[in-house]
């Protein structure tokens, strides 16, 4: 589809609205960008006339590039105050990084309502765990070795690039659950993303998209226009988020949060199956 400048103006006007609000809910609540991102490009896009059969491997691609420079900015500011906890991080890398290239094999295969289920019932399953979990709750004391981290690790990188998300959804849950302390398991998780980002993204670049059917600007699957204004608002907005969390609890405003990724998985669900 050709570039219609009214069409442009209005997917940079969406864009701008949608990196604005993706940076203040990160620095508020600690979300990672993809599940705010990835339904949110999904509408627009598809409001924008662009809904071909291959718009969600556009949306996976489009969070994860912008994962890379939030993940890479993340584990610097982090690393600098010794919260990042490099074992974990050097065990875990190698299969997070197989699991993101099978990933990415399996998500360019597929169609766009396939993995608008796929998105829908894991955006679930995460709503649930940010509503109802407790931070209490544990599986053991440290993180897994051995066969359990050769199943988890591969399984983390996979779902997390059918979601086109980085490591902090379920990064932060895992570690917790086994005994890694929040602002440690907040750290190391960002170095997930990095691991999670960059091969898929090198992956969904080399994927060929119907030029009747893709944005303009589009690389690939990635749509360099939405990397671009995503990446500048949310290095603007992030910051306010953050001073927003630090002026009230934000632990009511997770729970609503879950209410809200829910309804949006849901409707990402009726969509999909056509209701």
């Amino acid at each position: 589809m050709p570039a219609d400048p009214t069409l442009l103006l209005q997917m940079l006007v969406l864009l701008l609205v949608i990196g604005a609000l993706a940076g203040v809910l990160a620095g508020l609540l600690g979300v990672g960008g993809g599940i705010v991102l990835v339904p949110a490009f999904f509408y627009a896009f598809s409001a924008l006339g662009y809904d071909g059969p291959q718009l969600m491997q556009i949306c996976l691609a489009t969070s994860l590039a912008t994962i890379i420079v939030t993940s890479v900015r993340s584990v610097l500011s982090h690393n600098k105050k010794g919260a990042v906890d490099w074992e974990i991080l050097r065990g875990w890398a190698p299969g997070i990084v197989l699991g993101a290239v099978i990933g990415v094999l399996v998500a360019s295969n597929l169609r766009s309502v396939t993995l608008q289920i796929v998105f829908g019932v894991l955006a679930l399953v995460i709503g649930a765990y940010m509503g109802l979990g407790k931070s209490e709750w544990r599986l053991g004391q440290s993180m897994p070795k051995g066969p359990l981290r050769a199943i988890l690790s591969p399984m983390m990188g996979f779902l997390s690039v059918l979601m086109g998300i980085g490591g902090g959804s379920f990064g932060v849950p895992l570690m917790s659950l086994f005994g890694t302390p929040i602002h440690r398991a907040v750290a190391t998780a960002a170095g997930f993303g990095v691991t999670i980002a960059v091969p898929s993204v090198i992956g969904f670049l080399l994927l060929p998209i119907d030029p009747a059917h893709r944005p303009p600007f589009t690389v690939g699957a990635v749509n360099m226009v939405a990397f671009f204004i995503i990446i500048a608002m949310t290095l603007m907005t992030t910051p306010i988020g953050v001073r927003i969390a630090h002026a009230m609890d934000p632990k009511p405003l997770k729970r609503v949060f879950a209410v809200f990724l829910t309804l949006v998985a849901l409707n990402m669900l009726r969509k999909a199956l056509g209701w």
